[in-house]
């Protein structure tokens, strides 16, 4: 038995493909622009499966998994899962905790290490200085290693530590533990607070009304990070127009920041005079409340209206002028803009000039 030689049919090189219709030639060699021609629908063929074959070494998958930074799981005795590290010392004390860097991925990531002042949620950066004074929580922070390499699916776990200075305000001074790697930010919380006195204030500033919008400004006078509550009143002349239940805003206030914000109020009376009443709360006994008033008027129907009216009196005027005018009758001019005297007084005259000559 022949040995085997594969299957019977095998792939159609570039010599040995004629066309269907057409006769082989009688004699001699294909011309090159003919063997061209039969070869480009193979070298096409090779192009596209070049382009779609992976690249080697490549998995096949878009992206491999990113590694993440987050406070270590049990360190100092905290729970796993924790969103930020939570510290409390007196002035002048170390508090100590722990990093974990998580590296998923295949391949060995190097990941720089920074402290950074707070900064709020949705703000998309990191403050530059603290929120009580030019330092702040990012610097009082230490890490073992400002850069560290983790291995493929490994975890390092990095020793962190916050000095409290002597002279610390009481208070929270909230902060972040900055990772970066490959044009990549990660912000790890930390909540801070030092011991001492701690005062939770806020006001309300700058009420105003716009169309259907309520603007308004909320300032921490405190030394404590604050979630306010809001509740919001309205009432026109003939009563009250909105009512809205106190709810917590999507805002952090740190101590001493302003946030400037806005309420939507689409129900607008056409005609009234409101008064507008905000009233904020938060922990720890912290309460504001401030006021504002606002007139909504339709502008078009009453300036109409206003106009038709002068024009009405306009037309009342020039008729009175014009009747007033018809009753006197026309008067007659002496050419100088003067009426003549009365014909007595010329008479008058006479008598007297006929006197003096006798």
């Amino acid at each position: 038995m022949p040995p085997f030689t594969g299957p019977a049919t095998r792939p159609a090189q570039a010599p040995d493909v004629r066309p269907p219709s057409s006769p082989a030639p009688a004699a001699g060699p294909p011309s090159a622009a003919r063997r061209l021609a039969r070869a480009l629908p193979l070298l096409a063929a090779l192009g596209c499966a070049l382009a779609t074959a992976p690249a080697a070494g490549a998995t096949g998958h878009p992206a491999g998994p990113v590694w993440a930074a987050q406070p270590a799981a049990g360190a100092t005795g905290q729970p796993e899962g924790r969103p930020a590290f939570y510290l409390e010392g007196l002035p002048g004390s170390v508090l100590e905790d722990r990093l974990s860097v998580v590296n998923p991925g295949p391949e060995p990531v190097t990941v720089r290490l920074r402290g950074a002042d707070a900064y709020p949620p949705g703000s998309g950066g990191f403050a530059v200085r603290g929120a009580h004074g030019s330092t702040g929580t990012g610097s009082w922070l230490r890490t073992a290693k400002d850069e560290v390499t983790v291995p493929g699916r490994t975890r390092a776990d990095v020793p962190v530590s916050f000095t409290v200075p002597e002279d610390a305000l009481p208070g929270d001074h909230p902060g972040a533990i900055v990772a970066e790697s490959g044009g990549r930010s990660v912000g790890v919380r930390v909540r801070l607070r030092v011991g001492g006195p701690t005062l939770a204030a806020l006001t309300v500033e700058d009420v105003t009304v716009s169309g259907g919008t309520l603007h308004y400004t909320l300032v921490n006078r405190g030394n404590a990070v604050l979630v306010p509550r809001l509740s919001v009143s309205v009432d026109g002349a003939f009563g009250p127009l909105l009512r809205r239940a106190a709810r917590p805003l999507p805002v952090e206030l740190l101590p001493g920041q302003r946030v400037r914000r806005t309420e939507p109020w689409g129900d607008t009376p056409a005609l009234d005079s409101v008064t507008v009443r905000l009233r904020v709360t938060a922990a720890g006994g912290a309460h504001a409340e401030a006021t504002a008033s606002a007139a909504f008027v339709p502008w078009a129907p009453v300036t109409g209206g206003a106009l038709l009216l002068l024009a009405g009196v306009a037309a009342g005027v020039h008729g009175l002028r014009r009747r007033r005018a018809t009753r006197r009758g026309p008067r007659a001019d002496d050419g100088a803009g003067q009426a003549p005297e009365p014909e007595q007084h010329s008479d008058e005259r006479h008598v007297v000039k006929a006197g003096a000559e006798s």
